[in-house]
């Protein structure tokens, strides 16, 4: 049973680093992990996003839409700082636009997993992994979602090459990818529908077994949200995998 992820933090085992299964995945060159597709949006380039306020009046008008400056959101994230370097604590953003907060928590989550785990390139990865999947977001707008994703992807890409450099994993690229593309959706929040008019559909990502096998399971997002304790069951559960194959499923 997974714990709604409208609640800021939810706690799931992190789990142990010692390795049973051996990834038969073999290093690439980094230059193959960035991103396939280059985000075409009337935005800016993803980089720049944080310090944009707002990108039309008519976006404003039709959307509401203002962005918050990274001065606010490091403001507002200090305030729950513990719960942003926890590897395992969620984070949902119902409206994140260019993900603004999502990006800076990324941030301090890879920065925890690299003094914990840097000097074992697997046990960093699986880390890493572990933070990327415990952070949702939803956006109204495609472009948005599209730039959100890119910039959650660019901030991982940036620290694992910079960590890894020729040791980088195309597998690693692949997994991280394949969770971003199930985290961050376009869709109405209070609707509680993709922007195609299905329901929204998270997944939840676990460690359950100590070691580098990772499970998903599937559920409902209105059920999550109606859900008078949070709990919600599950629409569909996936049989654990190596993390590192996430990406062949596609």
């Amino acid at each position: 049973m997974l714990k709604s992820v409208l609640k800021k933090e939810n706690y799931y085992p992190q789990p142990s680093l010692d390795e049973t299964i051996s990834p038969a995945k073999q290093p690439v060159n980094q230059a193959k992990l960035k991103p396939k597709q280059k985000t075409t949006s009337p935005l800016l380039n993803f980089p720049s996003a944080p310090t944009l306020q707002v990108v039309s009046r008519q976006r404003v008008a039709d959307y509401g839409e203002v962005y918050t400056n990274p001065r606010e959101v490091n403001a507002m994230l200090d305030l729950v700082k513990p719960e942003t370097e926890r590897l395992d604590s969620t984070f949902l953003e119902p409206a994140c636009g260019t993900g603004n907060f999502l990006v800076e928590i990324l941030s301090r989550k890879l920065a925890v997993a690299a003094r914990q785990y840097q000097k074992s390139q697997l046990e960093y990865e699986r880390a890493a992994v572990l933070a990327i999947s415990s952070l949702y977001g939803i956006d109204i707008l495609a472009d948005n979602a599209a730039v959100c994703h890119a910039r959650l992807f660019e901030v991982f890409n940036s620290q694992y090459n910079a960590h890894y450099k020729t040791k980088c994993k195309q597998a690693c690229g692949n997994t991280v990818r394949h969770i971003f593309r199930r985290n961050i959706l376009q869709g109405d929040t209070l609707s509680f529908k993709t922007s195609a008019g299905n329901p929204i559909i998270f997944s939840e990502w676990k460690f359950p077994f100590n070691d580098s096998r990772i499970q998903r399971r599937d559920y409902l997002f209105e059920q999550m949200c109606r859900s008078a304790d949070g709990l919600a069951p599950p629409v569909k559960s996936y049989s654990p995998s190596h993390f590192l194959e996430l990406g062949d499923a596609e």
